[in-house]
């Protein structure tokens, strides 16, 4: 590895640029749908960009950058921007070297699902912690609803891609 190399893939002002653009989109996503972004029942379409670790690590800073920004407006305040954007952290780090060790791009997309889907309970954690609710009745109920929006988002984000693959070549577009 030479000097100009990071852990993320940030190596020039245009991979910085390229971080900004996707944490921008998470945030403008994020405010537009805000009445559907936050909450024990949720559908954070920004969420699809989670995808974009199957590509290349600089999105593991992306998103969560765009996480935390966004949940600046969240109704939990400094803990929702603290838990979320480390969580969203972690889990894009565990897809990304899923991802690395499968070759099949619908592969990456269904394992991507799924590990983003499973990893709403560390939301669901956060939400029963700072809830005034019984712990365990609250967790299981928003793990649950956190995840089915979860995976419609993501569902949704991984259909984009399967379409815009069709069309031009991600891997050069997102690397």
């Amino acid at each position: 590895m030479n000097s100009k190399t990071t852990r993320f893939g940030i190596n020039s002002v245009a991979d910085i640029a390229k971080v900004a653009v996707i944490a921008a989109l998470y945030v403008v996503i994020t405010t537009v749908l805000a009445a559907f972004s936050f909450g024990a029942v949720q559908v954070r379409l920004a969420e699809m960009l989670n995808l974009l670790a199957i590509y290349n690590k600089r999105y593991v800073i992306a998103v969560p950058l765009g996480v935390a920004i966004s949940n600046l407006a969240s109704p939990n305040g400094i803990i929702d921007v603290i838990w979320g954007s480390l969580s969203t952290f972690v889990t894009m780090l565990v897809l990304y070297y899923v991802a690395k060790h499968i070759s099949n791009f619908y592969g990456k997309l269904v394992a991507g699902v799924l590990i983003v889907t499973f990893s709403m309970f560390t939301i669901a954690l956060e939400l029963a912690w700072i809830g005034n609710a019984a712990f365990w009745p609250t967790f299981w109920m928003d793990w649950g609803t956190i995840a089915i929006g979860e995976f419609i988002s993501l569902t949704i984000g991984a259909i984009l891609l399967v379409l815009m693959g069709l069309r031009i070549d991600l891997n050069k577009l997102f690397d």
